[in-house]
């Protein structure tokens, strides 16, 4: 009987040995399958990634903005859940008032989950980065004319201002023929 990687259909008795990492040697991967779909793959890549962190958790992350509202959530930075107990980073003076109001903001939090997840509030000292700044809206564009005089045959006022917007993103990135 041949030994795995040697010798097998096709090859000489005297074949060279490959030295590359085989596929078999990951988890997860069956090289007598061939090609696999993404889908196939991303439930055993992402497994060990939700265990470490709980789908609840990683739905509060992404929504603590709209949870807790702008001003909490440009001091306040959710870490981890796990047993009952979230974990919020925040500094220190705000630790202070977030214990007055961990009532209303358990409550709000766990609204948010559709079930009571949260039990308890946790605080650890961490310098929160300011949120990231909104660009300042574009300056207006000179339309063409032949726009412009469109624009002005349109009765609906409502239409013309949507219509006169989308002319201005459309010209915007345009140079003026010269």
């Amino acid at each position: 009987m041949q030994e795995k990687g040697q010798g097998g259909r096709g090859s000489s008795p005297g074949a060279r040995k490959s030295t590359t990492a085989q596929p078999e040697a990951l988890p997860g991967w069956r090289v007598d399958r061939g090609p696999r779909l993404l889908g196939a793959v991303i439930p055993q890549v992402t497994r060990p990634v939700f265990k470490k962190r709980s789908p609840a958790a990683a739905q509060l992350i992404a929504d603590w903005p709209a949870v807790v509202g702008p001003v909490l959530a440009a001091q306040t930075v959710p870490r981890s859940l796990t047993s009952g107990t979230l974990t919020l980073a925040c500094s220190g003076p705000v630790a202070m008032e977030l214990q007055h109001l961990a009532p209303q903001l358990i409550g709000k939090v766990n609204a948010a989950l559709g079930h009571p997840l949260v039990q308890r509030l946790r605080f650890v000292q961490a310098l929160v980065p300011p949120p990231p700044r909104r660009a300042p809206p574009p300056a207006p564009v000179a339309l063409p004319e032949k726009v412009t005089s469109a624009l002005e045959g349109v009765a609906d006022p409502q239409l013309r201002e949507a219509l006169a917007r989308l002319a201005q993103g459309v010209y915007r990135g345009r140079r003026s023929p010269g």
